[in-house]
C-alpha cells in the first residue's frame, strides 16, 4: 500500500526522531532547572499575577490545570493555565513557564498579529490535518488528481498553522524574560536557567513545523505536484 512505501517510512522516522528529540530534551531542562529554587520565595502563580499587574493587564484570571507541561493560555476565555508544578512551584522552571505563558495573554492584550491569524485558522487547521491526507490517498488511488491536491492544500494550512506557532512561542518567551528581568524575579544564574528551559520548549515547536513541513512535501509529492512519482 502508499502508505507503507519506504518514502513514507523515512520521512515518519524523521519525524519521529525529532518529536522525541525536542520532546526529551523540553523535559531534561525543566527536570533539571524544577530542583533549584528561586531566590526570591514566589509560585510560579505569583510570578504571573505580578507579571500581570506590571504589563497593566486585568480580566485574566489563573488557574490549576491538571498533568504535567499542561500549561497554556486560552484567549477565548481569557484564562492562564498553569500544571501544578508551576502554579505551586518556586523553582526556576516555574518561574520561566509562568512567565512564558503570561507572554501569551499579553501578546493577546497587545492584538499581536501573528497570535490572531492562528486562532483565526483553528477549525481550518484542525480539518486539514485529519481530512486533507485521506484526501490526498483516495485521490492518489483512484486517479483524481483535482481532489489529491485539494488534500495537499487542506494540509497546507495545517503546516501554515504550525510555522505561524513557532514565532509567536519564541515572542512569548522574549517577552517572559524580559519582564523577569524587569520585574527583578531572577539571578544572573537563574536566568540562565530560564533562557535554557524556553530555549528547549522552542526545539519542540520548530521539530513540530519541520515535520510538517516535511509531510506536506511527501504528500504534495504523491499528488503529483513535486516531479514525478509512481503509485
Amino acid at each position: 500500500m502508499m502508505i507503507i512505501e519506504p518514502l513514507y517510512l523515512f520521512v515518519m522516522v524523521v519525524c519521529m526522531v525529532l518529536s522525541f528529540g525536542a520532546s526529551a530534551w523540553v523535559k531534561s531542562a525543566t527536570r533539571k532547572w524544577s530542583r533549584v529554587p528561586l531566590g526570591r520565595d514566589l509560585t510560579g502563580k505569583d510570578i504571573a499575577e505580578m507579571i500581570l499587574r506590571q504589563k497593566g493587564i486585568r480580566g485574566v484570571r489563573i488557574e490549576r490545570s491538571r498533568g504535567m507541561l499542561s500549561d497554556h493560555y486560552d484567549p477565548r476565555g481569557k484564562v492562564l493555565r498553569l500544571s501544578p508544578g508551576v502554579y505551586d512551584g518556586k523553582s526556576v522552571t516555574a518561574a520561566g513557564i509562568a512567565a512564558h505563558e503570561v507572554g501569551h495573554a499579553v501578546q493577546d492584550a497587545e492584538g499581536y498579529g501573528l497570535m490572531r491569524m492562528r486562532q483565526a485558522m483553528v477549525p481550518i487547521a484542525g480539518i486539514g490535518t485529519n481530512l486533507g491526507v485521506w484526501l490526498v490517498i483516495i485521490g492518489a488511488m483512484v486517479g483524481l488528481t483535482s481532489l489529491a491536491h485539494l488534500g495537499v492544500a487542506l494540509f497546507g494550512m495545517f503546516v501554515l498553522f504550525t510555522l505561524i506557532t513557532f514565532p509567536i512561542e519564541v515572542d512569548a518567551s522574549e517577552r517572559a524574560k524580559k519582564a523577569l528581568t524587569a520585574g527583578g524575579f531572577l539571578t544572573s544564574a537563574e536566568a540562565r536557567g530560564v533562557s535554557a528551559v524556553l530555549f528547549a520548549a522552542a526545539a519542540t515547536y520548530l521539530a513540530s513545523a519541520v515535520s510538517a513541513v516535511l509531510q506536506l512535501l511527501y504528500w504534495a509529492f504523491r499528488a503529483g505536484m513535486l516531479g514525478s512519482r509512481r503509485d
